[in-house]
């Protein structure tokens, strides 16, 4: 209690000393720091418990263990989730995004902890997903909660939100670039100069404190051994082909098994035993997709030769099958988005970003050897490809080139290959972008009908809020009620409707008074009558879960002036009244268009 005192006593003095810009950047620098610390915490306790379980595997031949870490490692992280953090956290880009896009921006406090442990055990235990989305999630929510702290406006709060994703992924990854081309593209944080200068503050501070705690050591280890030429370009664009196949692959067959299991959500202990079974069986057959799989990328990177590269096989049953190397990297391309929906969907918590590069790197050796083998041109070198593969599908999945080309450019200092990495990530993202309009993290939420775009009709149905345009003040009636009990009724509504229900509140249909005035006013008719015999079904009924398109919708078809909302169980939630809905949708574009 004491230590929240204090630390708002200090929130209040900086606020009443400095300008909210200089406040900005001063909280720029925190959010980097904490960011820094933050993803080295977390690779730290992922490192620490792969090396505690594996250490001593015996890597020429498969391992039986491989059948229960996984589960195990699941089936702690959901109860985690459930019984602590009680919350869903997974998916941590999209949450993100969403926060930003909706210009909200709050996420909630346990963020700035809980996808960072519950990440940790689920990746340590060989989850094959990545760290990336909980750290970003993780150094968003630090921001987002700073800016609450300091009572920040809408606008800054979503800056600071944006400097925490933007220092994650630069201290992650020791990438101060990347960081900053990833929050503009991948999230849609509008580039000014006011915002400029707190997320390049916030990406090179953390990129700096990364540097100081770890020293010069990276996640990826590349020597370029062949420089960029000219007769290699159809191979760079065939590359790129490649690329966006792999990418379209990914996100849909990753589409289709998050349905799969999200069909099982009132279900746990059913997710827990598809996801645990098929991700144990898959690691157990290829060991590569245990965890992120970065130790598999860096042997591609760097190999010479087949001696080399086919040590990916370890502790497998291929091991030592010089001639199932390629199958072997095929297959491990295949699974591999079922071993990410399978952790995810069964219960544990990562993210796609770690996937995304892996197939990628895999993607683009494969494409090497088999260029190389089948002699389709001038040979090409296999760990560049490996690196470029990474590019192209990071920028396909993503939809976003530029974070593909200077991430891979920072973290394998392959700078001398910028030509390359251009023309791959930009093949990939444009044949990408003709099937699939969103990138994997934007499809979630389009599936949801939560995505917010550029376009400001359709942002501003998907942000209206639909109770608040809900009107609960009504007079209802049963259908068994008199003619004469329902007169009585009528001089009590303010509306040209009685809605008719059951005992239950169950929606039966309305009296439209405009309908019966033939007999309203002939007492003779009173005792003759019911309601039941004068009510018609609504013009169109309203769910409570109905997005706000398809409430305008259905106004525009019947041309009714108020329309009934319901819950699952067709009981009478309130009414909405044309007027009021679109009064408030043309304030809310009134305000969209002035920002």
């Amino acid at each position: 209690m004491a230590n929240k005192e204090r630390t708002d006593k200090i929130a209040l003095w900086l606020s009443d000393h400095m300008s909210e810009r200089h406040l900005s950047l001063l909280l720029a620098f925190i959010i980097g720091f904490l960011a820094s610390v933050a993803a080295i915490i977390l690779h730290f306790l992922i490192s620490q418990i792969q090396q505690l379980l594996t250490n001593g595997f015996y890597e020429k031949s498969y391992n039986w263990l491989y059948l229960v870490f996984p589960i195990v490692g699941i089936f702690i992280t959901s109860l985690f989730v459930r019984y602590i953090v009680k919350d869903n956290i997974s998916h941590g880009i999209t949450r993100v995004l969403y926060a930003i896009s909706t210009k909200r921006s709050r996420l909630k406090s346990h963020n700035c902890w809980s996808s960072v442990l519950a990440s940790a055990i689920t990746i340590g235990f060989g989850g094959s997903v990545g760290a990336e989305a909980p750290i970003v999630l993780t150094g968003s929510a630090i921001g987002s909660n700073l800016g609450q702290k300091f009572k920040l406006d809408n606008k800054t709060l979503m800056l600071l939100v944006g400097c925490g994703a933007a220092a994650a992924i630069a201290g992650i990854f020791k990438a101060p670039i990347a960081g900053l081309v990833f929050t503009l593209e991948v999230l849609m944080v509008d580039l000014t100069m006011a915002s400029l200068m707190p997320i390049l503050i916030s990406c090179v501070t953390a990129t700096c404190f990364t540097y100081i705690f770890l020293g010069n050591s990276s996640l990826f280890t590349f020597a370029l051994d062949r420089v960029w030429n000219i007769q290699t370009l159809p191979a760079d664009i065939l590359l790129g082909v490649a690329c966006a196949v792999i990418s379209l692959y990914f996100i849909r067959m990753m589409s289709i098994t998050e349905s799969t299991y999200a069909r099982l959500s009132d279900k746990p202990y059913a997710k827990l035993a598809l996801g645990g079974i098929t991700l144990s069986l898959l690691i157990f057959l290829f060991p590569s997709l245990y965890g992120e799989g970065y130790n598999s990328i860096n042997i591609l990177l760097n190999g010479k030769s087949i001696d080399d590269w086919q040590s990916v096989m370890n502790n497998s049953m291929f091991y030592g099958s010089e001639s199932m190397l390629l199958i072997y990297i095929a297959l491990v391309i295949l699974t591999k988005v079922f071993a990410t929906s399978a952790t995810n969907g069964g219960g544990g918590v990562g993210g796609t970003f770690a996937p995304s590069l892996f197939i990628g790197a895999y993607g683009g050796f494969l494409f090497a050897r088999l260029w190389n083998t089948w002699h389709l041109g001038v040979p090409v070198s296999e760990s560049n490809f490996t690196m470029l593969g990474m590019a192209g599908v990071i920028a396909g999945v993503m939809h976003a080139p530029l974070t593909g080309i200077f991430l891979i450019a920072e973290i394998t200092g392959g700078y001398d290959l910028f030509m390359p990495l251009i023309i791959v990530s930009i093949v990939s993202v444009m044949i990408t972008g003709i099937f699939e309009p969103h990138s994997i993290y934007a499809t979630r939420l389009a599936r949801q009908g939560r995505l917010v775009t550029h376009h400001t009709d359709s942002a501003v149905l998907t942000l209206m809020n639909l109770n608040s345009v809900v009107e609960h003040e009504y007079t209802a009636v049963t259908p068994d009620m008199p003619l004469g009990m329902l007169v009585k009724s009528i001089s009590r509504s303010d509306t040209s409707f009685i809605p008719v229900t059951d005992a239950g509140g169950t929606l039966l249909g309305e009296v439209d008074i405009t309908k019966i005035r033939h007999i309203m006013f002939r007492t003779e008719l009173y005792q003759r009558f019911t309601v039941g015999q004068v009510m018609t079904p609504p013009p169109a009924v309203l769910s409570a879960n109905d997005p706000m398109h398809d409430v305008m919708q259905a106004f525009e078809t019947t041309g009714a002036a108020y329309l009934p909302i319901t819950d699952i169980e067709k009981h009478l939630i309130g009414y909405i009244a044309r007027a009021r809905l679109y009064d408030s949708y043309r304030k809310m574009v009134a305000d969209m268009s002035s920002e």
